[in-house]
């Protein structure tokens, strides 16, 4: 009973998925639906080149039977048996091959260019949804893992709309077509041919139930794969720096010998299932041929006929055995939109309209209580910093102080409280992701792009021009580096801010915030990689901004309080504020 019950609710997912997939290839509908045409008039096609060549080998052989051969593919080509059609069928046969030919050209082109466009289609709508919804909530998941997401799962949802759908559609109604064209021949063996169908249902039913926990499994340990890889590439340093070349190789087959595991778990349980069908489907095959070979011999029918026979017979299995070997493809496709579905039910984040001006901006922290777990970081928090002040946020490391500038830009909604903009004017907007328009952010650590520094310095203002992104260097004292670099503004920087030093990263980061010119700033440990006189350069570039920006500045040097109006320090879970 409780096999049945998880049965059941495994079905209602099932359903739900596909009803999921359905909804998203509305738009690709009329091409899929072109393509299976193109598969049926294919199956239809292969069909009368069965019969043409049954007549061809009568023809060839001048065959008789004692008993006249009826069926509806005969009077639909009895114009070519009758009198003297061999050379006329040699032509039709080899122009529908060439048909079949150019179809499958057209139709394998159209596959791949659709596929293609699907995919990217699946991937764009998970990666709107994961640049657009709260940080915290999609930072539960391991980048290794989002992009495992984002490309196979994507990639095997996009095949399954475009190919294996519609292809069990095709082979449901090539079964349905080549068994009546069987029947008309033989009923006897049209039906015989036909008795492995509720061994393949078995199979089907009980292949699928184990296989979706396989397939699930297979995705996690490539997802694990993927975020060793990942992590691996992205903190080669620290790799090397602690000599764990050998760890981490052998971290990565551990992984790989895991998935391997369950790829081949997977595989054993499909090629068993296949065997089985298989030794079933050549069982009818012999029994057509004894079949059609005392039927020849009784001069029931012909050498032509008998080769029709067991075309047909294979016809008729083969739909079967295809149908069968969709369900891994089919399981496949509905756990990864499992995954992917996963992932769209995450909540994007509330964007307000900000109807205010966006000049002189404060903003108030009240009554805030938040934690990442059951565990609070903050406990009835209550803040306010002025329009134009220059406030420093110091305590110990991990006390809260980056939290509380996630907070401040809504990168999370989960918190008791509230935290609210405000202008010199009296206006004002509960903070939300529209309210980053008007904040700059120079966040921790190296947060450069690969390619070009102008490309860097324009993600903070994306029309800025070339006299603007000068000013913001020279402001966070970078424009000497840059100028001597080659190709300047356009120099080509790696991942990560490769080909540069960490300081000269740190200020191109702080002229990305600069040029934004907004009127609140926020500065996470914005000059920790800066020598003395450089951030004592940059802290008067920032003294400098025009019109004054409010600053936020989270600091552990003191070189920076003198320019700040008061501190806030965290402690007890509390900001206290001194002048």
């Amino acid at each position: 009973m409780g096999r049945v019950k998880e049965l059941w609710r495994d079905r209602d997912n099932q359903i739900k998925y596909f009803k999921w997939l359905m909804y998203y290839s509305k738009p690709y509908a009329f091409k899929i639906f072109l393509l299976m045409s193109f598969d049926l008039i294919m199956t239809f096609v292969s069909l009368s080149m069965v019969a043409i060549s049954k007549i061809i080998i009568d023809k060839a052989t001048h065959a008789t039977t004692e008993v006249p051969e009826t069926s509806f593919i005969n009077d639909i080509f009895g114009f070519l048996a009758d009198g003297d059609g061999f050379t006329t069928a040699i032509i039709v046969y080899v122009v529908l091959t060439l048909s079949m030919q150019a179809l499958g050209i057209i139709n394998g082109i159209m596959s791949t260019m659709l596929n293609e466009k699907f995919g990217f289609g699946i991937r764009k709508q998970v990666y709107e949804k994961i640049i657009r919804s709260h940080w915290l909530d999609i930072k539960k998941y391991h980048t290794g893992d989002l992009m495992t997401r984002l490309t196979s799962d994507a990639g095997a949802i996009a095949d399954g709309i475009v190919n294996t759908i519609p292809n069990v559609i095709r082979l449901i109604i090539e079964l349905i077509v080549v068994f009546f064209t069987l029947y008309s021949y033989s009923h006897t063996l049209a039906f015989f041919a036909l008795m492995v169908a509720p061994v393949s249902a078995i199979t089907c039913w009980w292949l699928g139930r184990k296989l979706k926990k396989l397939q699930v499994k297979v995705q996690e340990s490539e997802a694990a794969y993927r975020s060793f890889l990942q992590e691996s590439m992205a903190n080669l340093l620290i790799v090397k720096a602690f000599a764990n070349e050998n760890y981490a190789a052998e971290r990565l087959t551990d992984l790989r010998e895991n998935r391997f595991y369950w790829v081949f778990k997977r595989t054993k349980l499909s090629m068993a299932s296949s065997t089985i069908m298989g030794l079933s489907f050549q069982l009818g095959y012999i029994a057509a041929f004894t079949f059609g070979a005392f039927q020849v011999s009784a001069r029931i029918i012909t050498y032509g006929t008998m080769s029709v026979f067991l075309a047909l017979v294979n016809r008729v299995q083969s739909p079967i055995m295809g149908l069968a070997k969709t369900v891994p493809q089919v399981v496949s496709i509905l756990a990864s939109a499992g995954r992917v579905i996963e992932i769209q039910n995450i909540p994007e984040e509330k964007s307000l309209p900000i109807e205010m001006k966006r000049e002189n901006i404060g903003v108030k922290v009240n009554d805030l209580t938040f934690g990442y777990t059951d565990e609070t970081v903050f406990e009835n928090v209550n803040l306010d910093i002025k329009p134009g002040e220059f406030v420093a946020i110091i305590g110990e490391s991990g006390i809260g102080k980056t939290t509380l500038v996630r907070i401040i830009m809504s990168f999370t909604s989960s918190l008791t409280g509230s935290v609210d903009f405000y202008n010199a004017y009296g206006e004002g907007v509960t903070a939300n992701s529209g309210t980053r328009e008007f904040i700059a952010y120079v966040p921790q650590g190296n947060t450069l792009f690969s390619g070009t520094i102008r490309e860097n310095i324009r993600m903070g203002k994306l029309d800025a021009t070339d006299e603007e992104m000068w000013e913001a260097l020279r402001l966070a004292s970078g424009e000497e580096f840059v100028q001597n670099l080659p190709g300047g503004l356009d120099c080509v920087i790696g991942e990560r801010g490769h080909g540069i030093s960490e300081g000269q990263a740190q200020r191109i980061a702080i002229a990305r915030a600069f040029v934004r010119k907004s009127p609140f700033l926020i500065l996470d440990e914005a000059t920790s990689s800066l020598d003395e006189n450089t951030e004592l350069q940059v802290l008067k570039g920032l003294q400098a901004l025009t019109p004054r920006p409010t600053c936020l500045i989270i600091t552990h040097r003191k070189s920076i309080l003198p320019i700040c109006d008061r501190e806030i320090k965290i402690e007890n879970k509390k900001t206290i504020i001194t002048e």
